[in-house]
This record gives structure tokens, C-alpha cells and sequence, in this order.
């Protein structure tokens, strides 16, 4: 190695300081910059031909370096326990569940139960249930039972299914 080498120091030029004050500039008016954008918006925008080796030191130096965010989650709400009927024909339940046969054909089955005595109303059973059948039930049942106060779906608020059995959104329930 060479004594020259060997021997030198770097000196802070004038122009350091000029690059520090305009990522500084930057980074205050665009908070959500890194330093990529800044480097894109001097050469690009400003026309500075600066290396971005320099550029990226200089902003290290100056700690810019943004954070990384955690996500934000979700805040949910804690569901409501569930109300206890207390008497025949206020609350039903309805789901869907599905099986396969040994053949491999999976069929499903659409149950409806009483909630106060755990009395199953009906059970349909078919390779497919379009909506029509699912609508026929409820109404042969309606018609045999009379009407709920409220029915409770897996996977729909609470709210969606209030609606739903007001009439608004099916004629099921009008």
C-alpha cells in the first residue's frame, strides 16, 4: 500500500452538507419517503447528478432511515354472549355442513333447529341446495311452526340476519 493512501483522510466538503440539507428538507415535508424516493426526486426532479452511494451514506449518517410500521390490527368487538330463549319457536338456528359419499361425491345438508329445546325442524339433504330449495324449507316451516322472533346463521352478524328477517332483503321472511 502506498504511503499516500496509507496517510489520507477524507475531508467533509461543502457539498455534504448541501445533500444533508436537502434530505433533511426531504424527509420533513414528505415523512413517508425513504430513501429511495428522496435519491429519485434529487437526481431526477432537482437535476443533482450526486452518486447514491454518497447520497445513502449521508442519509444513514443522519438517521433518516425510516422505521418500519407494525400493521395495524383490527380492533374487534367482543361478541355478545349468546341470549337464551326461553320458550318454543323464539330463536332457531340454521347451518349448512356437507360430507362426501365413498364414491367421492359430496353432498351437502341444510339444518334448521329450534333453539330452546334443541328440536330439529328440518334437515334437507341433496347433492346441491340452490337457494330456492333453502327458501322452500323455511317457508314449509313457517307455515308449520309459525314465524321466530330471530333466526342465528354461523358467519353472519348479528346484524345481517335482523335485517334479513325484518322481510327487506328476502321474501322468505315477509
Amino acid at each position: 500500500m502506498s504511503e499516500t493512501g496509507y496517510r489520507y483522510q477524507a475531508k467533509a466538503c461543502e457539498e455534504n452538507a448541501r445533500i444533508a440539507d436537502w434530505l433533511i428538507r426531504l424527509t420533513s415535508a414528505y415523512r413517508d419517503w425513504g430513501f429511495g424516493l428522496c435519491f429519485l426526486h434529487l437526481r431526477n426532479v432537482k437535476g443533482f447528478g450526486w452518486n447514491h452511494k454518497r447520497v445513502y451514506r449521508i442519509y444513514r449518517e443522519l438517521e433518516l432511515n425510516l422505521r418500519i410500521k407494525p400493521r395495524k390490527r383490527m380492533v374487534r368487538d367482543r361478541p355478545e354472549p349468546l341470549a337464551v330463549p326461553s320458550a318454543i319457536n323464539q330463536v332457531w338456528s340454521m347451518d349448512f355442513m356437507h360430507d362426501q359419499l365413498s364414491d367421492e361425491r359430496s353432498f351437502r345438508l341444510f339444518n334448521v333447529l329450534d333453539d330452546f329445546n334443541r328440536e330439529g325442524l328440518r334437515i334437507e339433504i341433496d347433492l346441491s341446495l340452490p337457494s330456492a330449495r333453502v327458501i322452500r324449507a323455511l317457508e314449509q316451516i313457517i307455515q308449520w311452526r309459525g314465524k321466530p322472533c330471530a333466526i342465528r346463521c354461523d358467519n353472519v352478524p348479528n346484524t345481517s340476519v335482523e335485517r334479513c328477517w325484518r322481510g327487506r332483503n328476502s321474501r322468505v321472511f315477509g
